[in-house]
């Protein structure tokens, strides 16, 4: 399975980007999914989930309000919507994919791929 985020850029604090991930390989409809980020010299950091049919969604408390979640099984893609962001949005932001809710919060992910620049300026 490869998974392949896309949509990272420089964007103004206040602004707004749409991530998306799209996995080839085989199906991930049966997965939770979730979205990570890394931020220059800082550990990797949870940043929302959603469950296999999209009703379950979970966000990590600094991006409550302001990402959004989502999923579209059927093109086996996962989306970020990102707005009001500030500098401390700033990372490579990764797609990743695992049995469980408590897995992807965990970030014990059974796939992952390769992250999107994001780049918040003041």
């Amino acid at each position: 399975v490869q998974l392949q985020a896309s949509g990272g850029g420089l964007v103004q604090a206040g602004g707004s980007l749409r991530l998306s991930c799209t996995a080839s390989g085989r199906s991930l409809s049966s997965y939770f999914l979730g979205w990570f980020r890394q931020a220059p010299g800082k550990e990797r950091e949870f940043v929302a989930a959603i469950g296999n049919t999209g009703g379950r969604r979970y966000n990590t408390d600094s991006v409550k309000g302001r990402f959004t979640i989502s999923r579209d099984n059927a093109k086996n893609t996962v989306y970020l919507e990102m707005n009001r962001l500030n500098p401390e949005d700033t990372a490579v932001y990764y797609c990743a994919a695992a049995g469980t809710l408590g897995r992807v919060v965990n970030m014990e992910y059974d796939y992952w791929g390769q992250g999107t620049l994001v780049t918040v300026s003041s």
